[in-house]
C-alpha cells in the first residue's frame, strides 16, 4: 500500500466534493439565513452518528459569531429531549441518506409542533429532503474511503454547508471583530482581541527625567525602573523624547566626556507612541514594524507609562 498516494487521493477526492457544493447553493439556502437572522428563538441542530458529531461543531461556530444555537441528539431528541425545542426555534436536522430510523421518527413530530425544519442532507429525495421546509444540499457523489462506508466526503461537505451559513450569519448581522472579542475571552484569540495597551503599562514603574537631568541621573532612573528607557519631559510634564539603553551606548561611541552633557543631548526626539485604550496586539506590531522594545504610552495626549516588549510576549499574545 502506498500510504502518500493514498492519502493524497482521500484528501484530492474531498477537496473535489466541496468544490463541488457551491453549485447546490441556491435559494432555500438564502431563504435559510433570512429565516434564522429573523427569527426570535434559537438554531436547534440534531443529528446522529457522525453527523451529530458535525452538528456540535456547528453548533460552537455559530454561538461563537453570534447565532444562538443548541445541538440536540436525534437518539435522545425520541427519547424526551425534545423539549429544548421552544415555540420560535428554528431546527436543522443534519443527515447523509436522510432515511436513518431515528430521522423518519424525529421528523414528524418537529413537524407536528410548528417548527421551521431545515434538511442538510445529501440524499435531496430522501424522506428529510422531502419533508424539510428547506434543504441545504450537502450532496457528494461518494465517500472518500475505498469501500465508500466510512463518512468522510460526506461529513466534510456539512461541516463546509454548516460554515457557509455561519460566515453569512455573521455578515448578515454585521458582526465585528469587537462582537467576536465578545464571545472569545480566553486564550491568545481572546487577548489579540480585547487586551489593551492599559492591561500592560499599569503593571510597569513610570521613568520619566526632564531635560536637563544630567547623565547619571538619567541611567540610574533608566536602570532603577527596568524597562531599558526612561521618558524626556518638559518642566509642564509634556513629552520630549526618549532616552533608551541603546541611546546611552551610542553616547558612550560618540562623546569622550558626558559630564557636561544633558538628557536633552542624548535622547531620541519624537518618540513611537501608542494610545492606552490601543490594542495590545497593535502594539507589538507597532514595535516590530520599527525594530524597538519600547513604547511610550500617551493618554489624553499626556505621558503616562511605558510598555516594554516583553510585558507583550510574557501574555503569550504572540
Amino acid at each position: 500500500m502506498n500510504i502518500i498516494e493514498l492519502a493524497k487521493n482521500t484528501i484530492l477526492q474531498e477537496s473535489e466534493s466541496i468544490r463541488k457544493l457551491a453549485d447546490y447553493i441556491d435559494q432555500d439556502f438564502e431563504r435559510t439565513v433570512k429565516i434564522i437572522y429573523e427569527s426570535k428563538g434559537r438554531v436547534i441542530i440534531t443529528g446522529i452518528g457522525k453527523s451529530a458529531n458535525i452538528s456540535q461543531k456547528i453548533v460552537a461556530t455559530l454561538n461563537s459569531t453570534g447565532t444562538p444555537a443548541i445541538f440536540m441528539h436525534a437518539a435522545d431528541a425520541i427519547h424526551g429531549d425534545l423539549g429544548i425545542i421552544q415555540e420560535d426555534d428554528v431546527i436543522i436536522c443534519i443527515s447523509k441518506s436522510g432515511n436513518t430510523p431515528e430521522i423518519k421518527v424525529l421528523v414528524p413530530l418537529i413537524k407536528s409542533r410548528g417548527n421551521t425544519l431545515i434538511g442538510m442532507v445529501s440524499a435531496t429525495d430522501s424522506f428529510l429532503g422531502k419533508q424539510s421546509d428547506y434543504v441545504l444540499k450537502s450532496t457528494i457523489d461518494k465517500e472518500a474511503c475505498p469501500n465508500n462506508l466510512a463518512p468522510t466526503n460526506s461529513t466534510t461537505a456539512q461541516l463546509v454547508v454548516g460554515d457557509a451559513l455561519a460566515v453569512c450569519l455573521l455578515e448578515y448581522r454585521g458582526f465585528s471583530s469587537e462582537d467576536f472579542a465578545k464571545f472569545h475571552p480566553g486564550g491568545v484569540l481572546g487577548k489579540k482581541l480585547y487586551m489593551r495597551v492599559s492591561d500592560l503599562y499599569k503593571n510597569n514603574e513610570v521613568p520619566q527625567v526632564l531635560l536637563n537631568e544630567n547623565v547619571k541621573n538619567v541611567i540610574v532612573e533608566i536602570s532603577s525602573k527596568r524597562l531599558g528607557a526612561t521618558a524626556v519631559v518638559d518642566d509642564s510634564g509634556t513629552l520630549s523624547g526618549i532616552i533608551t539603553d541603546g541611546d546611552i551606548r551610542r553616547m558612550l561611541q560618540k562623546y569622550n566626556s558626558f559630564e557636561n552633557l544633558t538628557a536633552r543631548d542624548i535622547m531620541s526626539a519624537n518618540p513611537k507612541t501608542a494610545d492606552s485604550d490601543e490594542l495590545a496586539i497593535n502594539a507589538f506590531q507597532l514595535m516590530e514594524n520599527n525594530h524597538i522594545t519600547q513604547l511610550i504610552v500617551i493618554k489624553k495626549d499626556k505621558y503616562v507609562g511605558m510598555v516594554h516588549l516583553h510585558d507583550i510576549l510574557k501574555e503569550g499574545i504572540v
